[in-house]
């Protein structure tokens, strides 16, 4: 067969290109460390490596959340301690103003701190994370949840909105707590009202006033829902409609002790009322915790001589027992954000365990066996020079030269 000096050239190119190729395919695997760069190198091997990156890349991505979410809730974990420790404070303070031998000018001394203590709650309900945003404003973060009115009013302008970060594949953990839950919803003491006393000679308080029967309740005609508790010579408890002392709702003999019912309502008192004893109850489930340091403050202003009368004492003790509802309050809500704590920990843990696993797979089928691979290079090179060198030699033969 004649073979043209055209086909010699385009042959021996042919056979070097092919054999440059795998040099440089071997250099390439070498400098990357990895065995598999392509599908082409192995189809199977390069799906399952795919597989594999985007588990990892998953996991890369929920650590990120899960490093914000623990920053997030660790942050609220140890504002609610303060919180804690500083409501403490605050009711010691009203347990040692709670004595007979306390002047108006030591009241007014514990009602400056009071003010102190109400001024650093509000601080702390609105304190800003790292990158600006109102921690208990819900979705609202750019804007100050809470503001102070001159009477010591605190007002919420937030939202309930609890925002969410995604830390495992079906598993989505709080970042924040509503400032409405965690500052204003605290259950009160005395049910679902409080009382407001007009005439109270005998002391006597509301211990607790409860719907039992919400359907009842709500098909009363009581517009307002306010009630009026009258006492009457001989031990006679009437109770009225708020406005309308036409509308007796209630008329009995009141014995110490009893639960008194009416309208879906249960209610218990404390003490012994006299004739012409009177207050009104009326709807609120829930005191904040700056109302709660509000009324405080309130009482201590009011002064030794009314703080040591009979009502003096009953709203001493109202404020006392929800003192005790507002810790608990917190220390409920503290450990909603322990126990988001707890959770992240343990996915923290899941991921590493699960990255390992990860690592372990990708790596038998990419990275590179290094001796195998130097040594393939090698050979690729030396043939690719000895290809080279023929081509060399024969190129410069000719029938000159044997003539």
């Amino acid at each position: 067969m004649r073979v043209s000096t055209a086909q010699f050239y385009f042959q021996n190119g042919l056979q070097m290109s092919q054999k440059q190729t795998m040099v440089n395919d071997q250099s390439a695997y070498i400098s990357s460390g990895l065995s598999v760069l392509t599908a082409k190198d192995d189809a199977v091997s390069y799906g399952a490596l795919a597989g594999y990156k985007e588990e990892l890349a998953s996991i890369e991505r929920y650590q990120s959340n899960i490093t914000q979410a623990e920053s997030r809730n660790g942050l609220q974990d140890t504002l609610l301690g303060s919180s804690t420790d500083l409501l403490n404070e605050l009711r010691d303070l009203m347990l040692q103003a709670n004595n007979g031998t306390r002047s108006d000018e030591d009241l007014t001394s514990i009602a400056q701190q009071l003010q102190q203590g109400l001024d650093e709650m509000l601080d702390i309900a609105n304190t800003q994370d790292e990158t600006g945003t109102y921690i208990y404003a819900g979705y609202d973060v750019e804007s100050k949840p809470f503001s102070i009115e001159p009477d010591n009013t605190v007002n919420y302008g937030g939202d309930n909105g609890v925002r969410e970060l995604q830390i495992a594949k079906n598993i989505f953990i709080p970042i924040n707590q509503s400032g409405e839950d965690v500052f204003q919803n605290v259950a009160n003491a005395t049910g679902d009202f409080s009382a407001n006393y007009s005439t109270n000679e005998s002391g006597v308080s509301l211990a607790s006033a409860t719907i039992t029967d919400r359907e009842q309740y709500n098909g009363v005609t009581n517009s307002s829902q306010d009630y009026t508790f009258t006492f009457s010579d001989p031990d006679v408890l009437t109770i009225t409609e708020f406005g309308n002392p036409t509308n007796i709702v209630h008329s009995a003999s009141y014995v110490a002790g009893q639960t008194i019912t009416f309208d879906g309502i249960e209610v218990e008192l404390n003490g012994n009322p006299l004739p012409g004893d009177e207050f009104t109850i009326s709807p609120q489930s829930e005191v904040s915790i700056f109302d709660t340091i509000k009324d405080s403050i309130n009482w201590l202003n009011s002064g030794s001589s009314a703080a040591s009368t009979e009502q003096g004492q009953v709203d001493f003790n109202t404020i006392l027992n929800q003192f005790n509802n507002v810790l608990n309050h917190v220390t409920y809500q503290r450990a909603d954000a322990g126990i988001n704590l707890q959770q992240i920990d343990r996915q923290k843990n899941i991921h590493l365990d699960t990255e390992l696993y990860l690592e372990q797979g990708r790596s038998q089928i990419e990275d590179l066996d290094y001796a195998q691979a130097i040594s393939g290079f090698e050979q690729s090179q030396l043939a690719l020079q000895a290809a080279q060198q023929t081509f060399t030699q024969i190129q410069s033969m000719s029938l000159f030269n044997y003539i």
